[in-house]
C-alpha cells in the first residue's frame, strides 16, 4: 500500500494542492479526475519519483515496481519495433545471461564432488527457477500478443522504431510499461493515441491484471469500464469516493450543491457580523460585543466552492444556408501512396442532416479519406460535394492554421456574428479559457490550448456541412459534452472521425468501418456497431497466438460487456413489454369478438354490430402479425444475448 502524506506543491504564490493525504491500496483501479491544471499528472509525477513535493512525503514499499506512462516522454530510436519492446524484459535477458554463465562454468568443470561445483548447481537451480516464477513463459509470445492488442501487426515487427510516428511510440512504450507488470501502474492520457480496438483491448487487459492503477483520462468509457474509485482533485484539496466515474459525478453535484448552501448560509453569517459591528461600532455599551464579533469574522475561514457551475453554458452552431440533398456523392474512390493501397471501391452517399462515424484501427485511412474530400490529396474515382455545401473542417493540424499574431478573444471575435459575441468570454471560458488568458497570443499557447481555441473557432463558422477528425484531443469532459450537446443540435451534415465512445454515442446515426482497405457501411450507433463487429470472431491471429484463439476472442467480447449487457437488458424489456403489451391487447379484442358473435347469434344482426365485427376481426389479424413479429424479435434477441454474453 502507498501513503500520500500531508502533501502540498506549490506553483508561484498559490499552492497547487494543499496538505493532501490519501492512500492507494493493492489492487486500486482509481481514476484521478479534476479540471485541466488541478494538477494531476503533477501528482502522478510525485508519485512516480520524477517530481519532488513542497513538503509531505509519500510511503512506498521498498520492492514496489511502478510504471509510468506520461503524456508526453523522450524516446531512443535506436532498434526495431519488437527489440525495443523486449527492453521490457531487460531484468530477465540479465538474470538469463547470468544463468548461461553459470551453466558454461558447469561443462568447464570436472570437480563434481567439490563445494563450489554444488555452489554452481545450487545457485543455477535458484536462478531458474526465479526467471519461471517472475517471467512469462513464453516471452516473445507474450510481447506479440500485447503489441498486436495495442494495434500493431506482424509486418510492424520487424521495422525501426524511428520510421513511427509520435503516437506509436507512445504505444510502444506502453507495450513495455503492461509488459514489465508493476505493482502500480500510473497512466496519464493512455487512449489519447489509441483507436477504438486498441482502447478495448486496454481496458480488457486492465480490468485482469492485479496490482494497483491510477489512471488519468478524459475518456468516460474507458474511466467507467475500467476503474472502481474516483479521486478529485479541486481547489487543492482532495475528494475521495468509492465508486466509477459516472456515479461520481452524481454524488460531486450533490457536493456542490452542499457546498454552495453553506457558501451562502456563511456570507449571509458575514455580512450580518459586519453590519452589527459597523451598527454598534461607536456605542460603549456594545464595545464587548463588538470585539468578540470582531475576533468571530477574524476566525471564519472562507468556504470555497469547488469549481465554477456551467451547467448554463449551452452554444449552437450558427445557422447556414440549407445545402442540397446530398451533400457528399462517393463513387468508386480509391487511394494509394506508391504500391499500398488504403481504401478502394469506395461507395456511398450522404444525405442532408446525417451525422456519421469513421472508425478503424490508426493507418487504416480515416483521415486520408478526409484530405480526399478536403481535396487536400490526390486520388481515383468520384468524389461529388453536392449543391450549396459550405463545409467546416477540424483537422488533427488545425492548431497550426490559426494567426499567432491575434489574442485568444480576438481569433473568436474575427469570426464571431450576431448576439453570440456578448456571450464570447462564456465560450472561451467552456474551452477554458478564463480570465488574464484570453488576451495571450496565440503564438504563446500550448499545442493544447491552441487545439481547443481552434474547436471553439469553428463553433463559430456558418457552415452546413462539418468534418471533424479527431475533435476531442485535449477537451476535458465537460468541454467534450458542450461541443456534443451543440453538434447534437446542429442540423447540418456531419462526418466525425473519432475514438471516443462515449462522445459518439447518442450523436451518430451511422458508421463507416475503415478495414482492410475496404470501407464498411453500419446503420445504428456506435454501440450497435460495436456490438455487431465484436460478435464475428477473429479469423487473422498469428500462428502464436492460435494457442490462444478461444480466450482471445472471449476477452474481446467481454470487453464490451458492461454496455452490452445494458444495451441488452433495455432492448430484451422492450421486446418482452411489447409482446405482452400485444398479448393483452389481443385477449381484449378476441373477447370483444367472442360477445358479438353470441349477439348476432341470438338474433342482433344490424349493420353497426357487422361493422364493428369485420373491423374487429381485420384488427385480431393485424395484432396477430404483431405478435408474429414481436416474439421473433425476442427470440433473436435472447439468442443474439447467449451467444455474446
Amino acid at each position: 500500500m502507498i501513503g500520500i502524506n500531508n502533501l502540498t506543491v506549490d506553483f508561484s504564490a498559490k499552492p497547487l494542492f494543499n496538505d493532501i493525504s490519501f492512500s492507494i491500496n493493492d489492487n486500486d483501479r482509481l481514476a484521478l479526475v479534476g479540471k485541466n491544471g488541478a494538477g494531476k499528472s503533477t501528482l502522478l509525477k510525485i508519485i512516480a519519483g520524477y517530481q519532488q513535493p513542497t513538503s509531505g512525503s509519500l510511503s512506498i514499499p521498498n520492492n514496489m515496481k511502478i510504471g509510468y506512462l506520461p503524456q508526453e516522454m523522450k524516446t531512443v530510436d535506436d532498434t526495431s519495433l519488437f527489440e525495443e519492446t523486449r527492453k521490457a524484459f531487460k531484468e530477465r535477458i540479465l538474470l538469463e545471461a547470468r544463468l548461461d554463465s553459470l551453466n558454461h562454468q558447469l561443462t568447464q568443470r570436472t570437480d563434481y564432488d567439490s563445494e563450489e561445483y554444488l555452489k554452481l548447481i545450487s545457485d543455477s537451480d535458484e536462478l531458474r527457477h526465479s526467471i519461471q516464477v517472475r517471467f512469462p513463459e513464453n516471452m516473445d509470445a507474450e510481447i506479440e500478443r500485447t503489441l498486436i492488442g495495442l494495434g500493431f501487426k506482424t509486418s510492424d515487427f520487424h521495422r525501426p522504431t524511428s520510421e513511427f510516428s509520435g503516437g506509436w511510440r507512445m504505444r510502444i512504450e506502453l507495450a513495455k510499461i503492461l509488459l514489465q507488470k508493476p505493482d502500480l501502474l500510473l497512466l496519464d492520457e493512455p487512449t489519447n493515441h489509441l483507436d477504438i480496438n486498441s482502447i478495448q483491448w486496454l481496458e480488457q487487459f486492465l480490468i485482469n491484471r492485479t496490482g494497483a492503477l491510477v489512471l488519468v483520462s478524459h475518456d468516460k468509457a474507458f474511466l467507467d469500464n475500467v476503474t472502481k474509485r474516483t479521486v478529485e482533485i479541486s481547489c487543492g484539496k482532495i475528494y475521495d469516493y468509492k465508486v466509477s466515474y459516472s456515479p461520481f459525478v452524481a454524488l460531486r453535484k450533490e457536493r456542490i450543491e452542499q457546498q454552495l448552501k453553506a457558501f451562502e448560509n456563511q456570507q449571509k453569517l458575514i455580512a450580518d457580523t459586519k453590519e452589527f459591528i459597523e451598527r454598534f461600532r461607536y456605542k460603549a455599551t456594545k464595545a464587548v460585543q463588538v470585539q468578540s464579533r470582531i475576533k468571530q469574522l477574524e476566525k471564519i475561514i472562507p468556504i470555497e466552492i469547488d469549481a465554477e457551475d456551467t451547467d448554463s453554458v449551452n452554444f449552437k452552431f450558427p445557422a447556414a444556408e440549407r445545402s442540397g440533398d446530398f451533400p457528399l456523392i462517393v463513387e468508386g474512390l480509391e487511394k494509394s501512396f506508391g504500391s499500398h493501397t488504403v481504401f478502394s471501391n469506395v461507395d456511398f452517399t450522404m444525405r442532408r442532416g446525417e451525422k456519421i462515424a469513421l472508425v478503424g484501427s490508426n493507418g487504416e485511412g480515416k483521415s486520408t479519406f478526409v484530405k480526399c474530400v478536403m481535396n487536400e490529396f490526390p486520388y481515383l474515382g468520384h468524389l461529388k460535394i453536392g449543391h450549396n455545401v459550405k463545409i467546416g473542417y477540424f483537422a488533427q493540424n488545425q492548431a497550426q492554421k490559426l494567426d499567432t499574431t491575434r489574442t485568444v478573444f480576438e481569433t473568436l471575435d474575427d469570426v464571431a456574428t450576431g448576439d453570440i459575441r456578448t456571450r464570447l468570454k462564456d465560450l472561451l471560458a467552456a474551452f477554458l479559457f478564463r480570465g488574464e488568458e484570453i488576451e495571450k497570443k496565440v503564438s504563446v499557447l500550448s499545442g493544447g490550448e491552441k487545439t481547443r481555441l481552434a474547436m471553439a473557432k469553428l463553433l463559430l463558422e456558418q457552415v452546413n456541412f462539418l468534418i471533424l477528425d479527431e475533435p476531442t484531443n485535449h477537451l476535458d469532459m465537460r468541454t467534450k459534452e458542450i461541443l456534443k450537446n451543440a453538434l447534437k443540435d446542429y442540423n447540418g451534415t456531419v462526418i466525425i472521425v473519432s475514438h471516443d465512445r462515449d462522445f459518439l454515442d447518442g450523436l451518430v446515426d451511422k458508421v463507416f468501418e475503415f478495414k482492410e482497405g475496404k470501407v464498411r457501411e453500419h446503420l445504428g450507433g456506435i454501440y450497435d456497431y460495436l456490438k455487431k463487429r465484436d460478435s464475428i470472431a477473429p479469423t487473422n491471429l498469428s500462428p502464436s497466438q492460435h494457442e490462444d484463439d478461444t480466450k482471445v476472442v472471449k476477452e474481446s467480447r467481454n470487453a464490451l460487456s458492461y454496455q452490452q449487457k445494458k444495451e441488452f437488458d433495455r432492448n430484451l424489456r422492450k421486446a418482452e413489454k411489447k409482446l405482452n403489451e400485444t398479448e393483452n391487447a389481443i385477449e381484449t379484442l378476441e373477447n370483444e369478438i367472442v360477445e358479438l358473435e353470441e349477439r348476432i347469434a341470438k338474433g342482433e344482426i344490424g349493420e353497426e354490430i357487422l361493422n364493428q365485427y369485420d373491423l374487429k376481426k381485420k384488427q385480431l389479424e393485424l395484432l396477430t402479425d404483431t405478435w408474429e413479429e414481436a416474439q421473433t424479435e425476442l427470440d433473436n434477441l435472447k439468442k443474439e444475448y447467449t451467444d455474446v454474453i
